[in-house]
C-alpha cells in the first residue's frame, strides 16, 4: 500500500518511529513535511520549509506558502492509496494533495488536542469548524488516548469517520533491548523527568520538593526543554544540588539505561491542565513502564485510570507541591521494589507495538482507502 505522510514536525522522532511501523505492516511511506531544527533526518523526506515551536502564526503562514508549491513538491510523487495528515496544520495540504490524486483517501492522525482548538471564543471556534469541514471527506481518524474521542471529538461532533485509537507503545523495528535490571538501590529516591520538558508547574514543583528535603530526592532531567515555557531552566537546575539535567536522549537505544537510572518516573503534566494534559497517554508512560520504571501520576487523568485499571503507579490527588512531597515521603524502598516488580509483571505487549498491530493498522488504511473491496487482508486470508 502507497502512502503519503504529511508531518507538522520532520525533526519529532514520533513521525519516525510512526513511519517505520507502517513500513514494518508492509506500507510504501513518502514522508513530507515541515524542519523546525537542523542536522540530518533519520530518513528520506520532502522538506516544505521551516516552522517554529508555540509560533502559530508563522506556522500559518509555512502552511499557506506551501500551498502554494506542494504540487510541484509532489509531482514526482506516484500516486498514494490514502493521505495521512498529522495534526491540524497538515490538513489544508492534505485537502491540496487530495486535488492531485482525488481517489487517495484522507487519514488524520491526531496525537495531541492544541489549545487553540478549545473554548468557546471565536478563534477555537472558528478553528474547529475549519477542522470539521476539511474532515467531511476523511476515512479514518487516528488518534492515542480514549480522553481524545470521549472530550473532543464526541462532544464537538467534529468527525463522522470511524476513529482508531493507536496507542504511543514504543516500538522496536529491530531486535528489542532488554529493561536494564538494576539491583535493590540505596541512598535518595531518584526520580527521572524525561522527554520533551515544556510544563513550568513541573519544573517548580520538582524543585520545592527537593528545597523541602535536601538530600531524599535526586531528580534527573532527560530531553528537550522548552525554551519559550521554560526560559529559566537552566537556572533552576544550577541552583538546585539535587537536580541534574543530564542532556537529550536516544530512543529507543538510550532508554534501558535512563530508566534503569531511576526509581520513580515522573508524568504529571500541568502545561495544558484541564485540557490536553488530563487527556492524553503520552509516550513517556509506555516508555518508562517498558523499562521497568514506577510511574507518579495525578489522579483524574486519562493516564491515571490507565494505571489504576492496572494496578500500578503512585497517584498524587491533587496539582500541589504538597500533595507531591505527602505522597512520595510515605513511600520507603520496600514499597516502590513492590512497585516495580507490579510494573515488570505487565507482557511486555501491552507497553510495545507488536508486528501484528503494524499489519493491523495498515489492514485499516487499506479499508480505508478501498472500502468496497471483498479481497481479503494476507493475514485475515491466513486464517
Amino acid at each position: 500500500m502507497r502512502l503519503l505522510y504529511l508531518a507538522h514536525d520532520l525533526d519529532d522522532a514520533a513521525i519516525w518511529r510512526r513511519a517505520a511501523m507502517l513500513r514494518a505492516g508492509g506500507a510504501e511511506v513518502r514522508v513530507v513535511g515541515f524542519r523546525r531544527r537542523s542536522g540530518p533526518l533519520p530518513g528520506e523526506a520532502i522538506c516544505l520549509g521551516r516552522t517554529a515551536d508555540a509560533r502559530m502564526v508563522q506556522r500559518a503562514g509555512a502552511v499557506l506558502r506551501a500551498l502554494l508549491t506542494l504540487g510541484a513538491a509532489l509531482k514526482d510523487m506516484p500516486p498514494p492509496e490514502a493521505i495521512i495528515a498529522r495534526n491540524p496544520e497538515m490538513l489544508m495540504l492534505a485537502a491540496r494533495a487530495r486535488r492531485h490524486w482525488p481517489e487517495a483517501a484522507l487519514v488524520y492522525e491526531v496525537l495531541d488536542i492544541h489549545r487553540m482548538m478549545l473554548g468557546d471564543g471565536p478563534r477555537p471556534r472558528a478553528m474547529r469548524a475549519l477542522e470539521r469541514r476539511l474532515l467531511r471527506g476523511a476515512s479514518l481518524v487516528l488518534t492515542s488516548s480514549p480522553g481524545f474521542i470521549r472530550e473532543y471529538f464526541e462532544p464537538f461532533g467534529q468527525t463522522t469517520a470511524p476513529i482508531r485509537l493507536v496507542e504511543n507503545k514504543c516500538f522496536f523495528p529491530g531486535a528489542a533491548l532488554p529493561p536494564a535490571q538494576p539491583g535493590p538501590r540505596d541512598g535518595p529516591l531518584r526520580i527521572g523527568w524525561f522527554g520533551i520538558l515544556r510544563c513550568a508547574w513541573t519544573l517548580d514543583c520538582l524543585d520545592r520538593i527537593t528545597r523541602a528535603e535536601p538530600g531524599r530526592y535526586r531528580i534527573v532531567l532527560r530531553g528537550k526543554p522548552a525554551a519559550d515555557q521554560l526560559p529559566d531552566f537552566a537556572e533552576v537546575v544550577a541552583a538546585n544540588p539535587d537536580m541534574v539535567f543530564e542532556g537529550p536522549y536516544r530512543a529507543p537505544e538510550d532508554l534501558p539505561a535512563i530508566y534503569a537510572d531511576v526509581d520513580l518516573a515522573f508524568l504529571i503534566d500541568r502545561y495544558d491542565a484541564g485540557q490536553n494534559s488530563d487527556w492524553l497517554l503520552p509516550n513517556r508512560l509506555y516508555e518508562g513502564c517498558r523499562h521497568g520504571a514506577v510511574p507518579v501520576v495525578l489522579t483524574g487523568t486519562e493516564v491515571a485510570r490507565t494505571l489504576a485499571a492496572r494496578g500500578l503507579g503512585v497517584a498524587v490527588p491533587a496539582p500541589q507541591a504538597e500533595a507531591v512531597a505527602r505522597v512520595l515521603g510515605s513511600l520507603d524502598r520496600a514499597s516502590i521494589e513492590r512497585m516495580k516488580a507490579a510494573v515488570a509483571a505487565v507482557p511486555a505487549a501491552v507497553w510495545t507495538t507488536s508486528q501484528a498491530e503494524c499489519v493491523d493498522l495498515v489492514e485499516a488504511l487499506r479499508r480505508a482507502a478501498h472500502p468496497d473491496t471483498t479481497e481479503l487482508s494476507p493475514r485475515e486470508a491466513a486464517e
